[in-house]
């Protein structure tokens, strides 16, 4: 039995799984299994050869950086550098198609610049690199890539040390001294992972809860950081302090668990999983006495190392009612799992998100460009969303606005900017498949001179509406949406010539034919029988949402 006390408050229980617990949790186990959340060793051991390959390569890099800049070659050879792990490959939840997170530090006269150049030529020059694409003016810099199979994000931090040994742990505060934001940022991946893995009990139970609720928050759609509800670490840390309340539970216990607390805490009363740490920074720490802003966060869930920070601030007035309901479903559903009448998959059914509204608002970024150049555009335009969302609470008549967790994405080749406009303008819906059928995509064949290429993605927010206002039913988003609009041309490489942007309203028998996958039955419209209207019926205005389409 384990009677040390994690967190910052005593655990609820210390009682040891009861027969039936440990049952259950076999069949939780064969239930991930059977949906492949679990690598084989073989691929395993293929990442761990990898990581060994980019660690050889980092001292490469660190090696010749430092002959450049007029080392001994036993200094050079000295300096050493390292590469760390983080996200679901460090905490050891990665299932068979899951990248890996990366870091690569150096000491302190390797610069953002030589990994750019230097480090990025080396890693060009390798056999095993299939994909490289490197983003130099993200909020973390990182260069993606797939290397033998595998994709990979690779960050950059520099320590101001002189050589990072082979032995370097992340823990010490003080490594963070002299360092800049963007490092900051970067060190910070490793530096919370490593801290929640030393903060939970019995760190298997805590990797097969999580690899659960990761998969349960995919198929229910709210797993994503971007578009306003949890990302995986701020799930992993939700999994974590129940680990810590209940540390000799089987895994199977932690989700009931889980689903019981969070659908029953007193948000916004921060998630922590230790005391918030001083340091040696002027940096701000998460603190909504000090903070108007922090105050702010509805579901806060804190990151354990210094300096501390909230990994839920995204959330809003929506994502935060949905998330609620999905935890007071999963209590339903998991009582009935631990009573016989239900079993692990009823609670990763997937989600109804294209089914359950009557209207749905489409936001499409396009660019009239390469998929490169697009990419850049359309994952601005993504960052924004939850800003719409945020407006679109604050109108009369909007009782939820609710982005769905993924993009949509197609690419074309047009002769004209007629063909352009009108695949645009009817793109993410039933119509805009229609004519999109009618045209070659990349995937097909190679552009011929005389066409442009057309990149557009799509995303999607559902509206639950209470119209009934003054007598009329009507709902006027146009100050929202021209708020949106302003907001993404604002974007310093904004170029109006390729880059458009589009809100659309789409009903749901409308919505394209790729929202649904495979096998899954897209709604029917039921035709109503007509009846003859009253007297009093026949004044009112129809129920309408005003749609605006805007191009730029």
């Amino acid at each position: 039995m384990n009677n040390q006390t994690y967190g910052v408050t005593p655990p609820i229980s210390l009682t040891d799984p009861t027969s039936k617990d440990k049952e259950l949790n076999d069949l939780l186990i064969k239930e991930l299994k059977v949906r492949g959340s679990y690598e084989s060793e073989a691929a395993t051991l293929k990442r761990v050869e990898v990581l060994t390959t980019l660690q050889k390569l980092t001292e490469d890099f660190v090696y010749e950086v430092s002959l450049r800049k007029n080392m001994t070659q036993g200094m050079a050879k000295d300096a050493g550098g390292k590469i760390f792990t983080f996200g679901s490959y460090r905490l050891g939840v990665y299932g068979p198609s899951s990248d890996i997170d990366a870091l690569v530090v150096v000491p302190r006269h390797v610069t953002r610049e030589d990994f750019f150049t230097v480090f990025e030529k080396i890693l060009r020059g390798r056999p095993e690199l299939e994909e490289i694409n490197s983003v130099k003016e993200a909020f973390v810099p990182i260069i993606k890539l797939e290397f033998a199979g595998i994709s990979i994000d690779l960050l950059f931090a520099k320590l101001d040390i002189p050589r990072v040994p082979h032995d370097l742990t992340l823990d010490d505060k003080n490594l963070l001294k002299n360092i800049d934001e963007k490092d900051m940022r970067a060190l910070n991946g490793t530096r919370v992972t490593d801290e929640i893995l030393r903060l939970v009990p019995k760190p298997t139970v805590f990797k097969n809860a999580l690899r659960f609720i990761k998969m349960w928050a995919q198929q229910r759609a709210v797993y994503a950081n971007v578009y306003g509800f949890p990302g995986g670490v701020a799930w992993a840390m939700l999994v974590a302090r129940i680990c810590q309340l209940y540390p000799n539970a089987v895994s199977a216990v932690i989700l009931e668990k889980f689903f019981q607390i969070y659908s029953q805490w007193n948000w916004p009363q921060p998630v922590l999983l230790k005391q918030i740490e001083d340091g040696p920074l002027q940096v701000r720490v998460w603190n909504p006495r000090l903070y108007a802003m922090d105050r702010q966060h509805r579901m806060p869930v804190i990151t354990p190392a210094y300096p501390s920070m909230c990994a839920t601030h995204n959330i809003t007035n929506s994502t935060q009612k949905i998330i609620m309901n999905e935890f007071n479903r999963g209590v339903e559903i998991i009582g009935e799992i631990f009573t016989g009448q239900k079993v692990w998959s009823h609670l990763l059914e997937r989600h109804s998100f294209f089914h359950q509204y009557k209207f749905y608002l489409c936001v499409v970024a396009a660019t009239k460009s390469n998929a490169e150049e697009h990419l850049k555009y359309s994952g601005m335009v993504e960052s924004k969303l939850r800003l719409l969302v945020q407006k679109l609470e604050q109108v009369d008549g909007v009782e939820l606005a609710h982005p769905y967790v993924k993009s949509f994405e197609n690419a074309y080749y047009c002769k004209s900017d007629e063909e352009m406009s009108s695949i645009v303008n009817a793109y993410g819906t039933l119509q805009g498949d229609e004519i999109a059928s009618h045209f070659s995509t990349p995937k097909e064949r190679k552009m011929e001179e005389s066409e442009v290429e057309v990149n557009l993605t799509k995303l999607y927010i559902g509206l639950k509406l209470n119209l009934i206002r003054d007598g009329e039913k009507k709902l006027d988003i146009q100050y929202p949406c021209s708020d949106f609009f302003s907001i993404c041309k604002n974007w310093p490489e904004f170029n109006p010539a390729i880059h458009f942007i589009q809100i659309k309203n789409v009903k749901l028998y409308d919505l394209s034919a790729d929202v649904y996958i495979e096998g899954e039955q897209r709604p029917v419209k039921v035709s109503k029988r007509k009846r003859s209207l009253t007297k009093d019926e026949g004044k009112k205005r129809p129920r309408s949402i005003e749609s605006i389409a805007s191009k730029s």
